[in-house]
């Protein structure tokens, strides 16, 4: 089977493009990292740093919703009122979170 004419001229034509278009590509990545990733992960940092500066750390309002933190038997480990990876300061015990501290 032969390719016709048309086909090689243009296989001929997409293959010469291909071997100039990549000269520069690492240049091109290299100046889209520092002009666009490093700037935009800087702004994103601001971003994070300006919201915690305007957080709230007041406690939030403990509600004892009845299907929330239904324990049926105690966890194997500590006291068994804790879970696993138990946070203080976020998450609450079936009687509300532990002292005023949070």
């Amino acid at each position: 089977m032969s390719a016709s004419p048309a086909a090689l001229v243009a296989r001929r034509v997409l293959s010469a493009a291909s071997h100039s278009s990549h000269e520069g590509g690492a240049r091109t990545w290299k100046i889209l990292t520092f002009v666009l990733a490093l700037p935009g992960v800087a702004v994103c940092m601001a971003n994070v740093y300006m919201k915690m500066q305007a957080h709230s750390h007041d406690s939030p309002e403990f509600v004892p919703f009845t299907h929330l933190r239904i324990r049926t038997k105690k966890f194997p480990w500590g006291d068994g009122n804790h879970s696993l990876f138990h946070n203080s300061h976020t998450n609450a015990l079936p009687d509300g979170f532990e002292g005023s501290h949070h």
